[in-house]
């Protein structure tokens, strides 16, 4: 690698960054991340920081996992690569699809088909559930709901049942047959509604208005986060997820759990699925599932759409759909060991344990800077909504949010803003000394924003 001056020198030249202007980038030059350990990680200039983001909703297990590391050079040393289309499998992708099937059992999953991400994996959900209406006859069931305010990725079809404008305003028009609902967000809604158990009844009011006005029997899939991650850490109602359920089964259609970030312990619980007590048809797993060391992910097939796949005389069964990398050997190697130390480590218990002491701290700022406007989190997936006035919920203008970002830096701890949101999302790892470090770079942050 090129010596610390060339990198400082050369930042955001030669490269776009996902979700970002890249004049802006120019302008304001990204931090460079160098080091990592624990739940720590280190910029070019030394600057060592607590990482309350995991990356990105996936370092679970932080940076210094040796069984993880382990793991990747004993199957770059074994088999670095070989392809999973129809022929060929590889000794990783046999075993971790054998575990990641008993992982989630209790959620009813069957089947793996592996990807390399979690857009790619909502993807691959998204047209085999296309796929499974044409085996059964039912030829037009093509449709989508889904969720305002739910992030899915940034495929086109994925992109399509976002419900953020700013993930598909530019690249619009996107996928035909894509209708969207009002998300259980207590804190704003088109329903003036604060009680959460009553929103989840309004808006699941709406879904079944929804499928009145295009008929039930063009539905393929509904797709829902269980807890909302990237729209600003919106927590349903407990109820909200059951309801969904019934519904899409009383009108025979299916049912995706986007599990990218909630899968694996985050939320408290192994999937947001058994966290809310739900059985989907599908689940999209990634990030979390090799704790961010290698690129991976995975579509889970339930038992009720394995059968229909697997009984096809037709053909119409046969998948013409998949990914250069699906199963790569060192990413299933890798996500062995993951899910090893996710089990050994009980990670979910101590989401659940730091997630409560986090909501807590959260909430005693809060009630200290009145920029504050709400609190949500659920697991080690938080986030403060910050607004000018209390009482209008105004968003927060882009100068306070940024100067909150780099004050939380510059007391050693690193942040996500998104929109009027500081979204949290640590590593599993964390300890209850971490959890009071964020929030007191948190308070010096609000406090200089003022």
């Amino acid at each position: 690698m090129q010596d610390s001056n060339f990198l400082i020198a050369n930042n955001a030249k030669a490269i776009w960054h996902p979700m970002a202007h890249p004049a802006e980038m120019r302008a304001h030059p990204p931090k460079i991340m160098m080091k990592g350990s624990g739940v720590h990680v280190s910029d070019i200039e030394g600057r060592t920081l607590l990482d309350a983001v995991a990356g990105l909703w996936n370092v679970n297990l932080g940076y210094s996992c040796d069984p993880i590391k382990k793991a990747i050079a004993e199957q770059l040393d074994m088999l670095p690569y070989y392809s999973g289309f129809r022929g060929t499998s590889t000794g990783p992708s046999i075993q971790l699809a054998d575990e990641l099937t008993e992982w989630f059992k209790p959620e009813g999953m069957a089947r793996a088909f592996f990807t390399s991400g979690g857009s790619d994996s909502v993807e691959t959900a998204l047209r085999l559930a296309r796929q499974y209406w044409k085996i059964k006859g039912e030829n037009d069931r093509t449709k989508f709901l889904a969720l305002k305010k739910g992030y899915h990725g940034t495929h086109f079809g994925a992109a399509s049942v976002n419900g953020n404008a700013n993930f598909r305003r530019n690249y619009e028009p996107l996928l035909p047959g894509v209708f969207h609902i009002p998300a259980p967000w207590a804190y704003r809604n088109p329903f003036n509604e604060t009680d959460p158990a009553k929103l989840a009844q309004l808006c699941a009011a709406a879904l079944e208005d929804e499928i009145a006005f295009q008929g039930g029997d063009t539905i393929a899939a509904f797709i829902m986060e269980p807890v909302l991650g990237a729209g600003g850490v919106i927590v349903p109602h407990e109820s909200f997820m059951k309801l969904v359920r019934e519904i899409c089964d009383r009108h025979g259609i299916l049912m995706i759990s986007d599990e990218v970030v909630t899968g694996f312990g985050r939320t408290g619980a192994w999937s947001g699925a058994r966290l809310w007590g739900v059985k989907p048809d599908m689940m999209t797993i990634a990030k979390a599932i090799t704790s961010g060391y290698f690129p991976l992910g995975a579509t889970l097939i339930g038992e009720k759409m394995a059968e229909v796949f697997e009984s096809d005389k037709s053909g119409t069964a046969s998948i013409g759909h998949g990914y250069t990398y699906s199963g790569h050997p060192v990413g299933c190697a890798a996500g062995i060991a993951a899910l090893a130390e996710t089990r050994r480590l009980k990670l979910n218990e101590n989401a659940a344990a730091r997630g409560e002491e986090l909501l807590a701290a959260l909430q005693a700022l809060q009630a200290k800077h009145a920029i504050v406007g709400d609190v949500r989190g659920k697991g080690l997936m938080a986030a403060l909504e910050l607004v000018e006035d209390r009482a209008t919920k105004k968003v927060l203008d882009k100068a306070r949010l940024a100067i909150i970002a780099e004050t939380a830096y510059e007391a050693g701890v690193m942040i996500r803003v998104s929109g009027n949101n500081i979204i949290l999302s640590p590593p599993l790892i964390l300890a209850a000394a971490d959890v009071a470090k964020i929030a007191q770079a948190l308070d010096a942050g609000l406090s200089a924003a003022g």
